[in-house]
């Protein structure tokens, strides 16, 4: 037990020094900052889906009091909101496990949390961290006014005739408002998303995985509830004011989940077929555009289910430990 006690303590807190370092290289690398600050939930996902809930708190911990000492509590608390405490939550849920008996399964199976709730949960951890971001900046029209003055006041300089008129100026600062934290929570999804995959992979590689690795084509879906949420985002666009915001990050959110569960669909369905490949790669380029875009996030919304991963009552450890 102690020696056990010890490798959950040293690998919680290698992976904490992991995840700091690399957000603080992002801090110093501005032009991968993006990628760079996503990548520090990975180490923290696989202590937690590696070794189990303990070493992710220590993780998240370690992590926390470096950002505080090199740089400050508040760079801390913005470090464990966005990234540490997704990352923790995420491997805590992919360890969730139960008896598949209780969901009227057989006896000698267990039933796993399903990768749309995993999803959903992201979604809805993501919404929250944005709002408080923008709580905390105090954004909103005059921010963004400000923003698009002084782009088009860098415009003006360069050209003068590439400057908007009047109308086609307000236009582009009332749309500005809403798609930064639509665009802004939909990427953090994604990357966050891309970050839990990678780290099931890794574990997995290992043989530490407490969970099994799934197929992710035929097990990433949405929950059929989070239909309603987004709905809900697409309604508050319309009210105007601070709602349109949450709205819009509603939006971003949950529209990037149904966007990956249409991706998942769509590699489901080609699936074994002869002309797979140069097919994902026509989609995945024409994705590039607006209504091909719009065509995967109906795919995505057409298809909700939740599946459930189901493997032998002889698992090792004990999930969710």
């Amino acid at each position: 037990m102690t020696g056990l006690n010890q490798t959950v303590l040293t690998t919680g807190i290698l992976a904490g020094i992991a995840a700091a370092l690399l957000v603080l290289g992002a801090n110093a690398q501005p032009s991968f900052a993006s990628v760079l600050y996503a990548s520090s939930a990975l180490p923290v996902l696989v202590a937690g889906l590696g070794w189990g809930n303990r070493t992710a708190i220590i993780a998240i911990l370690t992590a926390a009091v470096i950002g505080a000492l090199l740089i400050s509590p508040l760079f801390a608390l913005a470090m464990a909101i966005f990234t540490l405490i997704p990352a923790g939550w995420l491997s805590h849920l992919a360890n969730l496990a139960r008896p598949a008996s209780e969901l009227g399964g057989p006896d000698d199976l267990v039933a796993w949390y399903p990768i749309s709730d995993i999803l959903l949960h992201l979604c809805g951890l993501v919404t929250i961290a944005v709002i408080i971001l923008g709580a905390v900046i105090g954004y909103g029209p005059e921010l963004t006014n400000r923003m698009v003055d002084a782009m088009v006041e860098n415009f003006n300089q360069q050209n003068a005739a590439m400057v908007p008129d009047a109308a086609a100026l307000a236009q582009t600062k009332s749309m500005i408002v809403l798609m930064l934290p639509l665009i802004q929570g939909g990427i953090w999804v994604l990357m966050l998303f891309a970050a839990f995959y990678f780290a099931v992979r890794i574990v997995s590689r290992s043989g530490r995985a407490l969970r099994p690795r799934e197929d992710m084509p035929s097990a990433l879906r949405m929950n059929r509830n989070a239909i309603f949420v987004f709905l809900a985002g697409i309604a508050l666009t319309f009210v105007g004011g601070v709602p349109a915001m949450v709205g819009a990050t509603i939006c971003g959110t949950f529209g990037a989940g149904f966007l990956m569960a249409g991706f998942a669909g769509l590699h489901f369905r080609l699936k074994d077929k002869d002309w797979r490949l140069p097919g994902l790669i026509l989609v995945y380029l024409s994705t590039l555009l607006l209504f091909p875009l719009l065509a995967i996030l109906i795919v995505g919304l057409s298809d909700t289910r939740r599946t459930i991963a189901l493997t032998p009552t002889r698992t090792p450890d004990k999930p969710g430990s």
